[in-house]
């Protein structure tokens, strides 16, 4: 008897420790809501990257409202199609040759350039720098020491897009020791290969554009289906998955580069062979 209890609760101890499938092939559908307290007026800051002339493109991101973004997965192939009140953009991702292409649509142009992870590294650099010199109080994304993540799990559960989830409280502690804290909701089932979550902020625009370094949720014991977290100025992002299917192939076609796209490589465009860009935040 002794022997048929100890049995089963190693069973049972086995199946509440189980470790998430990693799948490869997936269609998620995710959207991004940012919302501001009433009566903030959005403090702007100008980034205008250095190098030759040319017209100015003014991008502003992490601004108030809605972002729809679909990404479809198929083993090392990653795109991210996103599209808000500014334009369209598509983000094709080969993690095997960890190479990034990104084509925007704004303002009825279509422009398109890659980066290696290499050179996208070099870029985040250089706008910290620029960051810098141009306001002292205001520290570079990638400066100083990367935060240390914690995972707080909950015993919360609720059903997302069809998916049972699980609520988890993702710790960020910075070097000069503050907290930051997300909330995630996730299906302890599944992780997708490559992908730590969808939507955010920058997903739409290349990983050239996000700080260097982790958001945590690739150490969490599933997928995020929804997350939200406090950004300046007291406004909140919220991200959830909206729909997600794992059962059906994606084609190869997905992955294809227009032909109507003349691209660029980001490191010639930074170098004068392209537009002066100027990049405007609400953070």
């Amino acid at each position: 008897m002794k022997k048929t209890i100890t049995l089963l609760l190693l069973a049972v101890s086995a199946g509440s420790y189980a470790q998430p499938k990693f799948l490869n092939q997936a269609t998620i559908i995710t959207k991004t809501t940012i919302a501001s307290p009433e009566g903030d007026d959005a403090q702007v800051q100008d980034i205008r990257t250095d190098g030759g002339g040319g017209e100015v493109r003014i991008m502003r991101f992490g601004g108030d409202g809605e972002t729809k973004t679909t990404t479809w997965l198929k083993n090392d192939l990653v795109k991210t199609f996103s599209e808000s009140e500014m334009g369209r953009t598509t983000v094709i991702r080969d993690n095997s040759k960890k190479l990034t292409t990104t084509i925007m649509e704004m303002m009825g142009k279509k422009s398109g350039f890659y980066a290696t992870d290499a050179e996208q590294e070099e870029m985040r650099k250089k706008m910290d720098s620029m960051m810098q010199r141009r306001n002292q109080n205001i520290p570079a994304a990638g400066s100083g020491k990367a935060p240390e993540y914690n995972i707080e799990y909950l015993n919360d559960s609720k059903k997302i897009a069809g998916y049972e989830c699980k609520k988890a409280l993702i710790i960020a502690t910075r070097s000069n020791g503050r907290k930051d804290t997300t909330q995630v909701w996730y299906c302890p089932d599944f992780k997708l290969q490559g992908i730590a979550s969808t939507g955010g902020t920058m997903g739409g625009f290349g990983s050239f554009m996000s700080p260097s370094g982790s958001n945590g949720m690739e150490n969490l014991n599933g997928f995020p289906m929804k997350y939200e977290r406090t950004m300046g100025r007291g406004r909140t992002m919220t991200v959830e998955v909206t729909k997600l299917v794992t059962d059906k192939d994606v084609n190869d076609k997905e992955f294809e580069i227009p032909k109507d796209i003349e691209l660029k490589a980001m490191k010639d465009m930074q170098n004068g062979g392209g537009p002066n860009v100027q990049f405007r935040t609400g953070g």
